[in-house]
């Protein structure tokens, strides 16, 4: 990923920001990645470590219509993803989202537990969000042209607890430097 488009990335964020009145705090912890597969357009997060703490992690992130962060899980994390601003879709499942036959398993939405099937999109409004166990796979995008996205979350260990159901998905980008950079990302 080309240092001009993160820190082009990161100027759209924070216009977003600003414009939904979400102030963010002194000094963030930005974090902008492709998932290593040199196309943020489609694949695409702009992440900021608001709280990370040893118990718990809050973040707020950013996406434009079209980037999608692919599916996931975690071993130890449980999420709150919360849709802030915008209109989120998230695509969920128990297991590898390859199984032959969907399992039907219940999940929070909103609060209320909520009986789905592996593979079922859910849809998040403003203020709309869903709770994320271990070993739920999930990815994410947004319908609107920006959604901005809130997570409260267990503690947060990108590095470890990021298992990618597509092995070619690296949680991190290699930077190409074609600019100087705006903000250093935190895991730099």
């Amino acid at each position: 990923m080309k240092r001009s488009e993160i820190n082009h990335l990161i100027d759209q964020a924070t216009s977003c920001f600003s414009v939904h009145h979400w102030a963010l705090p002194p000094n963030p912890k930005w974090d902008v990645t492709d998932f290593g597969l040199g196309d943020w357009r489609q694949y695409g997060l702009v992440l900021i470590n608001l709280a990370d703490e040893s118990e718990y992690c809050e973040k707020l992130m950013y996406v434009k219509r079209g980037m999608i962060t692919p599916a996931h899980t975690h071993a130890r994390k449980i999420e709150d993803i919360i849709c802030r601003w915008g209109t989120l879709k998230i695509k969920i499942w128990k297991g590898k989202p390859d199984a032959l036959r969907p399992d039907d398993f219940t999940l929070k939405v909103n609060g209320e537990i909520t009986r789905v099937f592996g593979g079922d999109t859910i849809t998040l409004s403003a203020g709309e969000r869903i709770t994320l166990i271990p070993g739920i796979y999930h990815e994410f995008w947004c319908t609107s042209d920006e959604c901005i996205i809130g997570e409260v979350s267990t503690a947060n260990d990108d590095a470890n607890d990021n298992f990618f159901f597509n092995p070619e998905v690296g949680r991190f980008s290699d930077i190409i430097e074609d600019e100087p950079a705006l903000i250093r990302l935190l895991n730099e």
